[in-house]
């Protein structure tokens, strides 16, 4: 398979877990697959992927993102975060992004680890 292939598959099946229109399906794929995934900013130097899952559960929690929350504490856990590790970082965001937010991250969380127990 080819780099090209492969950068498509996985952008297919990114495009495939996310709301995206039909018309723009291809291209966006194609940017989060160049910005983030597999060649972006996940794969620089200087941070291991467990590190990065730390700081987007973080952020994403911050920032009041649960749709993309869900899939980053999933991802968290394969990246070797444990579920104390998760729901610490989340606490800490009530302090710096705010109580609703943080209590929103551990429903997000406990149902994720729930999945995962099932």
């Amino acid at each position: 398979m080819s780099d090209e292939e492969r950068k498509a598959k996985i952008a297919r099946s990114i495009t495939e877990a996310l709301p995206t229109p039909e018309e723009i399906r291809d291209d966006w794929g194609r940017m989060i697959v160049d910005t983030v995934l597999p060649d972006g900013v996940w794969s620089r130097p200087g941070l291991s992927q467990r590190e990065r899952s730390l700081i987007t559960i973080a952020a994403l929690t911050a920032l009041y993102r649960p749709n993309e929350l869900r899939p980053h504490v999933r991802r968290g856990l394969s990246n070797g975060l444990s579920k104390a590790e998760i729901s610490e970082v989340i606490m800490q965001m009530a302090v710096y992004g705010g109580f609703p937010v943080a209590v929103e991250g551990m429903h997000i969380a406990h149902d994720v680890f729930n999945e995962q127990d099932d």
